[in-house]
């Protein structure tokens, strides 16, 4: 015997199919609420003792920088894609409810900030800004053009942003290359700055090839950043970097040293490495380093505090893989005393296949972790018992 559909579940039926048919529009939903629906293998992240790894959002197609609104909304960033995401957990269970887009057809739109309810976007030459945008997430308004003069290259062109202490917006530009100089503009190689409202660009730092991420210290409030080493010069050659600008005006090697002792085969006889600002630390060749964050929050074991977290992304054209992981940075007195592996297994080593690649890391009010991973297109979220 067939059961009667009451007015309700009518209703809701109705609701469900609407909500269905609504998600190809402008601003687009998309349901996260399955906890793991590609079955990703969570038990093969090693963590050490009394941590745990859970999805905090899935359906975020090539999740890159994180920001968190004053509302509580994750904004993400994509590179690939020229989306704009918008995670919510309206019911704050630390599993996200809806998935925005609220901005696509953008030009890499990889760097995410927020500032007094807006939100600021980096795009590979111009940073935008769309205003009271936790209020308008179903309809976002038209983005403000802050700032449109940086280069239009596209290679190393996708930018991580944040606003610094000093309430000025830092933006990089990487290398138009794997190796060149280009002298002509100060810009190319650099970390800049800027006023919020676009007025005042400047280079903060030089020799810099291409940052994905960066922080300041909670103490001191001086810089610290990630810093992408050259390809083809072998599988072991140059590493990554880990560095410290506690002022303005500093070079760190690119194109003429890298990773503080290596002169480069091109570039090198023109300035010695000694004119140079070495690496707090090596990070390891090819591993990608992305996103950094100094840890504040009370959730992890008090040797965690003012520790910072580093995302390798993990390399692209090495003979045998490595990265894929989350590194643990110890720093005192501007300089690291510790460097090791916090997570990892988004890598089979054996069989040299990953499943995952992790891009940046987010503390939570919580003191939980955010990590985004833009080949699962999931954001993780990491908790201590």
């Amino acid at each position: 015997m067939r059961k009667k559909i009451t007015p309700i579940l009518f209703l809701l039926l109705t609701t469900v199919f609407m909500q269905g048919c609504n998600s190809s529009s402008k601003t687009s939903k998309s349901n996260a609420t399955s906890n793991n629906p590609q079955n990703l293998p969570l038990e093969k992240i090693k963590l050490p003792k009394g941590f745990q790894i859970s999805i905090f959002a899935n359906g975020v197609n090539e999740a890159r920088s994180m920001v968190r609104g004053d509302k509580g909304t994750i904004f993400v960033g994509n590179r690939g894609g020229g989306n704009v995401y918008a995670v919510v957990d309206n019911d704050n269970d630390y599993k996200a409810d809806k998935v925005y887009t609220i901005a696509s057809g953008l030009n890499m739109p990889c760097g995410v900030a927020f500032r007094k309810g807006s939100l600021y976007v980096a795009e590979v030459s111009r940073i935008l800004r769309y205003d009271n945008i936790e209020a308008n997430l179903d309809k976002p308004p038209k983005p403000v053009v802050v700032y449109d003069k940086y280069p239009t290259d596209r290679h190393h062109g996708w930018k991580f942003i944040a606003f610094g202490p000093d309430d000025k917006l830092y933006v990089p530009v990487g290398a138009p290359c794997n190796i060149c100089e280009r002298l002509e503009n100060p810009t190319y190689a650099s970390i800049t700055r800027m006023n919020p409202d676009g007025s005042g660009m400047k280079v903060f730092a030089s020799g810099v090839r291409n940052s994905v991420g960066f922080d300041w210290h909670p103490d001191t409030k001086e810089l610290w950043f990630t810093d992408n080493g050259r390809d083809m010069l072998g599988d072991d050659l140059p590493s990554d970097e880990l560095n410290h600008a506690p002022k303005k005006g500093m070079h760190f090697g690119y194109p003429y040293c890298h990773q503080g002792d290596t002169k480069d085969p091109k570039f090198g006889d023109k300035r010695p490495c000694s004119d140079f600002t070495p690496p707090a630390q090596k990070l390891g060749a090819h591993v990608a380093a992305l996103g950094m964050r100094f840890y504040t929050g009370k959730m992890f074991p008090n040797d965690y505090n003012k520790k910072a977290f580093i995302a390798m992304h993990g390399s692209w054209n090495r003979s045998k893989k490595v990265g894929y992981k989350l590194a643990l940075v110890q720093t005192k007195e501007g300089k690291v005393t510790d460097f090791e592996t916090f997570a990892e297994g988004w890598l089979d080593h054996e069989k040299q296949l990953a499943w995952g690649r992790p891009v940046d890391v987010l503390q939570m009010p919580d003191g939980s972790l955010l990590v985004s991973d833009d080949m699962a297109n999931v954001i993780y979220r990491i908790t201590y018992k």
